[in-house]
């Protein structure tokens, strides 16, 4: 069998500097094949948590690739004490964030499939989503300096088992992935992977028409302005809209939003989240900017962000950057 890459990614993976994120499991080692067998130009990345002692085997299977067919590998190692899932993927995101900011990649390639995005959707169904949430693993996307590319988001993990298999090519098992202690886990074995195995073309047509819904509730968007890491935008007619193009700024920026920050924005309306970022709603504007408490600000100055009722949190910054909303 062959799996084909939609014409849209397709144009732009082709010409462009990519990185492809490895980690020698099936969907990536498919992936990884896939790429030359539409002849695209990539370099890989695999990143070793040092938790498990298989993954030694899967670095040295990437540098095996990587020496045969000619690509550049960059191998990331962290130490961690026990394994989260938010914070492997903070850490792995930053790892291929950095090697794109040194090496002017374009594309971000990542081997998520469709059993990936029906784990995402029960995940998101079982806390309490809308539209915007339930359809947020989508194959392309727009981050800040770069495109995160999902070329396999339609294709389902036993296609990708048997691409391997007609080709004998070689993948590894992860043993953590049937631990159910991790949400994602307990998901994929007790629902997503036998629903799509028995209604895979309803799965794939509903998704088809949840992203046209929200290409129609989203025509038009928002005018994101910014200032160095300042971002604002006027306030859309409802406040789950405004969350969801806060968390697109944060994403692009390398920080993810949980659910109940989500919902400590909306409630408090000026908010630190992790320590790093101001996320303030005023009546008629969303500002995010970094979080800086240290800034000794003028008397003038706080007079002049009071009178143009500036959220207090955002003022360090602004003053810090000279912002034009406060100069003004």
């Amino acid at each position: 069998m062959s799996i084909e890459i939609s014409d849209e990614t397709l144009g732009y993976l082709q010409g462009s500097k990519n990185l492809l994120a490895f980690s020698g499991g099936v969907d990536s080692s498919a992936l990884f094949h896939i790429l030359l067998e539409n002849g695209i130009s990539f370099d890989m990345a695999i990143i070793d948590y040092n938790l498990r002692e298989q993954s030694k085997d899967e670095v040295s299977y990437a540098k095996h690739l990587a020496k045969h067919f000619e690509k550049s590998l960059f191998i990331g190692s962290v130490s961690m004490d026990k394994f989260s899932e938010g914070e492997a993927r903070d850490v792995r995101y930053k790892f291929f964030r950095d090697l794109i900011d040194q090496n002017g990649y374009s594309n971000l390639i990542t081997a998520h499939q469709l059993n990936d995005k029906l784990e995402w959707f029960f995940m998101q169904f079982s806390k309490g989503a809308g539209l915007l949430e339930l359809t947020g693993m989508s194959e392309f996307e727009v981050r800040d300096g770069y495109r995160l590319l999902r070329p396999l988001i339609d294709v389902s993990k036993d296609e990708l088992l048997e691409y391997l298999e007609e080709r004998e090519i070689r993948y590894f098992i992860d043993s953590s992935n049937f631990d159910e202690r991790f949400k994602r886990n307990y998901f994929r074995h007790n629902f997503s992977n036998r629903f799509l195995s028995e209604f895979k073309d309803g799965v794939l047509n509903s998704f088809s028409y949840l992203e046209e819904d929200r290409a129609i509730f989203m025509r038009g968007g928002v005018d994101i302005s910014s200032e160095g890491k300042l971002f604002y935008f006027k306030r859309t007619v409802s406040e789950r809209v405004d969350i969801f193009y806060v968390d697109k700024i944060l994403k692009r920026n390398g920080y993810v939003l949980s659910s109940k920050q989500r919902e400590e924005i909306i409630k408090d309306r000026e908010v630190v989240v992790g320590g790093e970022w101001v996320v303030a709603l005023s009546s008629t504007v969303v500002f995010v900017a970094p979080y800086e408490q240290t800034t000794v600000m003028p008397k003038g100055f706080k007079e002049m962000c009071r009178r143009k009722r500036i959220p207090s949190l955002l003022r360090p910054y602004l003053y810090s950057i000279k912002s034009s909303l406060c100069l003004t």
